[in-house]
């Protein structure tokens, strides 16, 4: 089994669950899980990174949210 066969049973698996997926990504634990990442991920960011680009840090770290979660 190569790579592509491995990429093909993974795009499969998608599109037969995909309502399932949708529901899970969208659901309060998946909201409480991915601020809680996404939190720690723009804290370690704005501490390593300089100063000008925390706004920016803050602006993508919103966007992502947005895409995951209940909220």
């Amino acid at each position: 089994m190569g790579i592509e066969d491995v990429v093909n049973q993974g795009k499969e698996f998608l599109e037969q669950n995909k309502a399932k997926i949708d529901e899970v990504i969208k659901s309060d634990k998946a909201e409480e899980v991915s601020d809680s990442v996404l939190d720690a991920a723009a804290d370690f960011i704005k501490k390593v990174a300089p100063d000008s680009v925390d706004a920016h840090v803050d602006g993508v770290r919103d966007n992502i949210d947005k895409a995951v979660g209940s909220e």
